[in-house]
């Protein structure tokens, strides 16, 4: 059995035994305190800790290994450039998609506002920065306090300034550009051990979510809840596919079917950033794209690529609109989707930036803001799948790239066993 399948059969064990709790067991406290809030608690957030501990340095030394493997400044800013485009394009496909289903099925049409518990939630909008303000934080004053604090367009930003200077040194940064390499290859072994528990990491991050969320939460938004999913998967299963394609010359299920490791990864964690590592031994040891491209793009997506919010937010906006009875008309739902590419781009980073964005494009169309509060009971679902998406955007922009760039290896991309993970051996003395 495959580490894929294992990961795949214990997140549906998890899944279905958080629901059987959530159904059956909520209200039993030795359940909740020793199981949901005790071992579950416990197992996934270590789980998710090991995976976070792996992104700083990963993205460290292989971005030094991308970067010196180029050697060419002027390529590293071809391919910056064509990422960013690509990213952006993917974005306004996804909130355009959005919008489009959206307004065609019209959830919201007759929504129940006493039906909703979320409803008498109370929703504060977070604070957008000023795009002026973003900019003057992608250079870190101070790096060591980016590193510490995980900051990945800072980090991104430090590491590429410093391995540029690395070569502009020339031989005599060549020792410490081998001690990346070496590091970097350290990383990836680091990376096999942590996914060798995955599947229990995994179990333990849905059973503790489904314990606590249940599937109940779900009936009262089925309308907004679904459309959501379908856009989401019309945009990961087609959009995607099809620029994958046109754009790549690739074979979309061969690329979904190495990408599925990840994929899993990213709905379990519900982070692109903790899901970094796995993605970037995807792209590179499955898929055979070169470090030199990986390294930056996989880390720069996971950062600015916002396919799953944009979605989130073309429909969030459609159903908010239906169940206050407010018209938008075509120049509101225009509106929305420029909002939310530029917002994805002067939002890049910043916490919490799902919701950031929503408030932002709520208030330039006239929604109220506190109408947020009715979608955010099934968001934590929601999130999950968004995360699933934006991971895929990673892959599929990083394909195109390396496949323009020609810095990919067909071989190891059509060998179906390139890059699976072997069982971890830990070294042990003999005799």
């Amino acid at each position: 059995m495959t580490m894929t399948t294992k990961i795949i059969i214990w997140m549906i064990a998890g899944l279905i035994l958080g629901s059987f709790i959530n159904a059956f067991a909520h209200d039993i406290a030795f359940i909740q305190d020793y199981l949901v809030n005790g071992l579950f608690h416990v197992v996934g957030t270590i789980f998710i800790n090991l995976l976070k501990m792996l992104v700083v340095p990963l993205v460290t030394f292989s971005l030094i290994c991308g970067v010196c493997g180029i050697g060419d400044i002027q390529k590293l800013g071809r391919v910056g450039i064509k990422a960013f485009l690509l990213f952006l394009l993917t974005t306004t496909l996804a909130i355009t998609l959005a919008i489009t289903i959206a307004v065609t099925i019209n959830p919201g049409k007759d929504f129940n506002m006493a039906q909703s518990a979320s409803a008498q939630t109370e929703f504060v909008a977070p604070e957008a920065p000023p795009l002026s303000q973003v900019l003057i934080d992608l250079i870190p004053s101070n790096p060591v306090a980016a590193y510490a604090e995980g900051n990945m367009l800072q980090i991104i930003f430090f590491t590429i300034l410093f391995a540029i200077c690395l070569l502009m040194i020339g031989e005599r940064g060549r020792s410490i550009i081998e001690g990346a390499e070496k590091l970097n290859d350290v990383m990836m072994q680091v990376v096999n051990v942590v996914m060798s528990i995955a599947p229990y990491g995994v179990f333990a991050l849905m059973a503790k979510t489904f314990a606590l969320q249940g599937l109940e939460l779900i009936l009262p938004m089925i309308g907004y809840f679904g459309v959501v999913v379908l856009v989401l998967a019309i945009h990961a299963s087609g959009t995607l596919m099809l620029l994958l394609k046109l754009l790549g010359r690739i074979n979309p299920l061969k690329f979904m079917k190495k990408m599925r490791t990840a994929q899993v990864f990213a709905f379990s964690t519900s982070s692109s950033n903790a899901t970094i590592p796995v993605t970037l031994r995807t792209i590179e040891k499955r898929m055979g794209v070169d470090n030199s491209t990986a390294s930056f793009i996989v880390p720069f997506g996971a950062t600015i690529n916002m396919d799953g919010t944009a979605i989130m937010q073309g429909v969030a906006t459609v159903f908010i609109a239906n169940v206050y009875g407010i018209e938008l008309g075509l120049i509101g739902y225009l509106t929305v989707i420029g909002m939310a590419v530029l917002a994805s781009i002067g939002t890049a980073g910043v916490p919490g930036v799902g919701l950031i964005m929503l408030a932002m494009v709520f208030n330039q169309v006239g929604l109220p803001v506190e109408g947020i509060a009715l979608i955010m009971g099934v968001d934590r679902l929601l999130d999950m799948m968004r995360t699933a998406v934006n991971v895929t955007g990673d892959g599929v922009v990083t394909m195109i790239v390396a496949r323009g760039e020609e810095n990919i290896s067909m071989d190891v991309f059509n060998d179906p066993d390139a890059g699976t993970l072997e069982p971890v051996n830990l070294p042990h003395k003999t005799g």
